[in-house]
């Protein structure tokens, strides 16, 4: 190849990337990354993505430029940066890996696919996933993602023929300087650096606990592998995740990490299955999966009445009078991370207690989540929210979780010290009457002749299929014998 521009998205990494790898053969090559303002204009977008974002630029930045390859970070609607791009600096090939994003995304790089015909421009798209486009059937799609993740890692880069034009760059943006409000919350570190610590550090010996920690938040904090973010920007690849933790199963003597790793390996292929439901049909980011679940939430097609609305704001704040699901919003809002069952419940809350669609709610924790992944994020949304027609509807009790999760009562303490004050309000509805209503309502809807026939075609088209899947490997037996994790929302490997 003469010329070439490396498109970097969500890849923000050195390792295990090739589009990078590719270009090292190249005459001149650079690296873009393109700050959108159709991104930051998104319902989901938050000043948390963005700064992550931006830790992640920095080390990039200087990691490649000690390999000669300069890193333009540009702003401005795709493609007209490229064509912009293209005015100073002539390039023949665009590689980047293939996303799957929102609606704006995808729309993005439809544009981007337009404007390289139009110029001439050769753009190859690399896979990253397990995620397969233009997917026919789901049938032997297990094992194509065992074969990709068991692919050899590419090594780092090592160095660039850089395009000389383009080696002086400005300084990284600040959120000052896109008007983006300041970061309130308080991250875990970003960049490839710190993900390769956080993986190492999880799978020598901080995963041991995995299986009993992962369900409370005050053990899950540590004990979860908090790769999540890191696998949303890109700054560890899937691939080197499952490598790391095969790895890890196969050497230790540790029988008891062992186990728990075994855990977490069967998480990861969960992860990737449902990004391809988003993939597969890109409108489940806004509608039902099942069409028979149409209209009967407030929010989905009919205006929300200002009962409901009073109650999406009280769930958003963490003033439900629910003490232990308004912990868990306030923490979430404070940290930009809460493990899986407090996930799960958060929304099954939002669904059955108070009666909301999905997407509201969907948006505003997509803001607070700092590893929003939307394959899995609205995957898991309609799941726990029952709108898929295929799954169990999965109902938490909020005082069961504070019994089973936090005994003590030391998160509720930590997280909302004014309860049993008279500050704190009282339960914005009856927990009984509530759940009796909704319970009505969606078992009568599910069992009609109509939302059956479309859970059949439901699961044809997104089930999973667990043929030509190999088990994770385990040398060592472990004198127990346990079904694969079942699958549960984002942040389930965290």
């Amino acid at each position: 190849m003469e010329t070439v521009l490396v498109w970097l998205k969500r890849d923000l990494r050195l390792h295990d990337h090739a589009p990078l790898h590719a270009a090292q053969g190249a005459r001149a090559a650079a690296a873009l990354f393109v700050i959108e303002p159709a991104w930051l204009q998104s319902p989901e977008f938050s000043a948390s993505h963005l700064h992550f974002t931006l830790q992640c630029l920095a080390e990039l930045r200087h990691v490649l430029a000690a390999r000669g390859l300069p890193l333009l970070v540009r702003v401005g609607e795709l493609p007209a940066v490229l064509q912009q791009l293209h005015a100073e600096w002539p390039f023949q090939h665009l590689l980047s890996h293939e996303e799957t994003g929102t609606g704006w995304s995808y729309q993005r790089d439809i544009a981007v696919g337009r404007w390289c015909r139009g110029q001439g421009v050769a753009w190859q798209e690399f896979t990253q996933t397990g995620v397969v486009r233009r997917l026919a059937t789901r049938q032997g799609w297990a094992g194509r993602w065992a074969q990709r993740m068991d692919a050899p890692l590419l090594p780092a880069p090592t160095q660039f023929h850089a395009a000389a034009a383009l080696a002086d760059q400005p300084d990284l943006p600040t959120l000052a300087s896109l008007g983006v409000a300041p970061l309130t919350q308080t991250l875990q570190a970003a960049g490839e650096t710190a993900a390769r610590a956080t993986l190492l550090s999880f799978i020598t010996g901080r995963g041991r606990d995995y299986r009993r920690a992962l369900s409370s938040p005050l053990t899950a904090e540590s004990g979860c592998s908090r790769l999540s973010p890191h696998l949303a920007f890109g700054t560890v690849s899937m691939r080197q995740v499952h490598q790391a933790t095969e790895g890890a199963m196969a050497s230790t003597a540790d029988r008891t990490l062992a186990y728990a790793l075994h855990g977490f390996a069967g998480r990861l292929r969960w992860h990737c299955h449902f990004m391809q439901k988003l993939e597969d049909e890109p409108a489940i980011e806004s509608r039902n999966f099942a069409r028979a679940y149409d209209g009967l939430r407030p929010g989905d097609g009919v205006p929300m009445d200002e009962l409901h609305a009073a109650r999406l704001q009280a769930w958003c704040e963490g003033r439900t009078g629910f003490p232990m699901v308004d912990a868990c919003m306030r923490s979430l809002c404070a940290t930009g991370w809460l493990n899986f069952r407090m996930r799960a419940m958060l929304v099954s809350f939002a669904a059955y207690h108070l009666g909301l669609h999905w997407r509201e709610p969907g948006l505003f924790l997509a803001r607070q989540f700092l590893d929003f992944e939307p394959g899995i994020h609205w995957s898991q949304m309609q799941m726990q929210s029952g709108t898929t027609g295929i799954n169990t509807l999965r109902i938490y009790s909020p005082s069961k979780q504070a019994l089973d999760q936090d005994p003590q009562g030391e998160f509720v303490r930590r997280w909302v010290p004014e309860f049993g004050s008279p500050d704190y309000p009282a339960p914005i509805v009856d927990e009984k009457a509530a759940l009796k209503a909704t319970k009505e309502l969606m078992y009568g809807q599910r069992a009609s002749p109509e939302a059956r026939a479309e859970a059949d075609a439901v699961q044809q088209r997104h089930g999973s299929r667990k043929a030509g899947l190999p088990p994770s490997g385990m040398k060592r037996s472990t004198g127990r014998s346990k079904a694969p994790p079942a699958p549960s929302p984002q942040g389930e490997l965290f």
